[in-house]
């Protein structure tokens, strides 16, 4: 698995910067150079930096307000700093550079082998916390983390109005026992992660699951408002999903797993229990009657009680059960099934999806990214042409996953990145029209098919901006059509290079021209050597060297044919 991170030195001395940058390319490190903390403000404010080298020797560096200032404007405040000094064993400046947060000194003139063991060390140690921080996040909502690293501890909280969601999937035990335990295990993975991918969209919390019960909050971790709107949301979408599978199980012959779902509304106290094996959960009525309301559901349905019904029943088609009996609880509360969105708040009248009005009265982005993304990955499954070897549906997820990478290392985030991963699940689209200026018909596929899914009209022509960008001879100019450009030919400086060539070669023959070898290794030696570059600093640093190293190869074997 290949790991990559953002490296930053700040020295005013010309020589230092490059001979640190010579030594450390490579390796997944991305070099960046700044000349000193000023120039090096607009870095750290836009970019994720795992690592700053600072040379500390400079008259004008003051230590204190360097470091503070640095840690400050940082969009990563646990980023590791190391200073450079021509005197690091014994200088005063570098014990000041010590005590003001550097983790480590590096001296002038640079030991390369020494250099290089220290960095390694430090990218273990920053590839341990992103790894650390992310399976925290997905052990305790954000604010709770957020509580606990400036307070450390986090105080119970009481919430009038939150939704409780449990799932249970009917008659367990005896599916249970016709799998093996790996089997199970393995079904039970694929649903849940599925529902812990609708959680996220719909900015719900999971809270465990216990056997194959499922449980999440919604109004309680979170600011968005209308919990009670997005839960119903997530409930249907999970719904739809258990019915899709059933259909699926059913056409093939095979047995199907359903689910029934039951939710309330009411005053919850939420805090974390133990001291050595923390978890966050939630107490009160709310939960018992959220769970009876699960209990109670039928298959395949979405039960919900009176306060929760009341919250939502403009927006959804809500069916009446009449009163139903609170076992151990006592007494009886009035129950109803969830049935669907109403139509006029329904993504292309389809009851299960909520159009951009609703979308954003309860805080989420107008762009229903998720469901985009399943429409157009089914569409180039089925649509395109199966003779395109490399313009295939993998080179586009390929794209995607690219993207992606070079979009983190550039400091890319949120509606952007949507915007982003969208450009590249279109940007091929076109070649379910034609193979030549197959951009047009992208962009055009992307302006009829985007708002579908509430995109803006300055959503859409800056995704069709980036598309119309990697055309042969364009020039991108923002850093989002940089990162798009630079996703696309990824593998250019990559070492699969070859297999993905072979494929290209293979489609050129069928659709375009056939090339002899010769022909073909010039064809390779002129686009990579004198008509590709790549835009952002992250692919330079990244695919410049691999992609050489091909050129070089290639040229070799044009040689060796003359």
């Amino acid at each position: 698995m290949e790991h990559y991170i953002n490296i930053l030195i700040i020295d005013d001395d010309k020589k230092n910067r490059f001979g640190l940058k010579e030594i450390l390319t490579g390796s997944g490190n991305v070099i960046l150079l700044a000349d000193n903390c000023e120039a090096a403000l607009p870095i750290i404010q836009q970019k994720e930096i795992g690592i700053i080298l600072i040379n500390i020797d400079n008259k004008s560096f003051q230590a204190m307000e360097a470091f503070d200032l640095l840690k400050e404007k940082s969009c990563n405040p646990n980023t590791y700093k190391i200073a450079i000094s021509k005197d690091a064993s014994h200088g005063s400046r570098a014990v000041l550079g010590l005590h003001q947060g550097a983790v480590d000194f590096i001296t002038v003139p640079f030991n390369p082998n020494l250099v290089q063991s220290k960095i390694e060390v430090f990218k273990s140690l920053f590839y341990k916390d992103q790894r650390i921080g992310q399976l925290l996040s997905n052990i305790f909502p954000t604010n709770v983390l957020t509580d606990l690293s400036s307070r450390g501890k986090f105080s119970p909280k009481r919430i009038e109005s939150g939704v409780v969601m449990f799932t249970d999937f009917v008659d367990f035990s005896s599916k249970a026992i016709a799998l093996k335990p790996l089997a199970l295990l393995n079904k039970l993975e694929t649903y849940f992660s599925t529902f812990d991918e609708i959680m996220e969209r719909y900015k719900l919390e999971k809270i465990k699951t216990i056997g194959d019960s499922y449980m999440a909050l919604a109004g309680v971790t979170e600011k968005e408002p209308n919990p009670a709107i997005r839960a119903c949301l997530a409930a249907i979408e999970i719904q739809n999903y258990l019915h899709v599978q059933k259909q699926v199980a059913q056409a093939l012959g095979n047995d199907f797993w359903e689910i029934r779902i039951g939710m309330h509304m009411g005053p919850l106290v939420s805090g974390i229990v133990g001291s050595k094996k923390m978890n966050f959960d939630v107490w009160g009525d709310t939960v018992n009657i959220a769970a009876r309301a699960e209990q109670v559901s039928s298959a395949g349905r979405i039960t919900v009680t009176e306060s929760l019904a009341k919250a939502v029943e403009a927006y959804f088609v809500i069916e009446d059960r009449g009163e139903i009996p609170l076992e151990k609880r006592g007494g009886t509360m009035n129950m109803y099934f969830l049935n669907k969105l109403k139509k006029e708040f329904s993504l292309y009248d389809k009851s299960i999806i909520a159009n951009t009005l609703l979308r954003q009265k309860t805080g989420l982005s107008s762009m229903d990214f998720a469901n985009m993304r399943i429409d157009i990955i089914n569409r180039l499954k089925s649509q395109l042409p199966e003779d395109l070897t490399y313009h295939d549906i993998n080179h586009t997820l390929n794209v995607e996953k690219s993207a992606i990478r070079f979009g983190n290392l550039e400091g890319i985030k949120n509606e952007d990145m949507f915007l982003l991963r969208t450009a590249a699940l279109y940007h091929d689209a076109g070649f379910i029209i034609q193979y030549h200026k197959n951009e047009e018909f992208a962009i055009k596929l992307a302006e009829n098919n985007l708002p579908i899914f509430g995109y803006s009209e300055e959503q859409i022509d800056a995704v069709c901006n980036m598309i119309y960008a990697t055309q042969l001879n364009i020039v991108p100019e923002t850093l989002l059509q940089k990162v798009l450009c630079d996703a696309d030919h990824d593998y250019l400086g990559r070492a699969d290079y070859y297999q993905i060539a072979k494929k290209l070669r293979q489609e050129l023959a069928l659709h375009d021209k056939e090339m002899e070898e010769t022909e073909w290794i010039e064809f390779q030696v002129k686009y990579l050597d004198t008509v590709h570059v790549f835009h952002t600093e992250s692919a330079r640093n990244i695919r410049d060297a691999g992609k050489r190293v091909r050129i070089e190869e290639l040229k070799k074997k044009r040689a060796s044919l003359l």
